[in-house]
């Protein structure tokens, strides 16, 4: 019989690699489709200069997800994680109107 203790160091093992397993898993995600709901709600487009400039006049080029702040991937990947998209990622070139260039 495993006492309180026992348990919730084992607990607490589990949840470490359940979330662990989690990162990874977000990192090899899928990409965000154009047509996924948040996408369409952020204007998401995955070539930046495709971006509707009448419907997101704050757009600019050179703004790319790769230089968001947001974006998680490196500035070299061609995708990355996003915040936003919730285990999915998001292409370097792409762009959304939550742009915050990093700093």
């Amino acid at each position: 019989m495993t006492n309180r203790r026992e348990f919730m160091v084992q607990f607490g093992l589990a949840s470490g690699v359940l979330a662990a397993s989690a990162g990874v898993v977000q990192a090899q995600g899928a990409m965000v489709a154009e047509s996924d709901a948040q996408a369409k709600t952020l204007g998401y487009v995955a070539l930046a200069t495709k971006t509707d400039k009448a419907k997101f006049p704050k757009y600019a080029a050179g703004q790319l997800c790769s230089n968001c702040s947001l974006f998680t991937g490196k500035a070299t990947d061609a995708a990355g994680g996003c915040p936003l998209f919730a285990g999915k990622q998001v292409a370097a070139k792409g762009w959304c109107s939550a742009y915050v260039k990093k700093a």
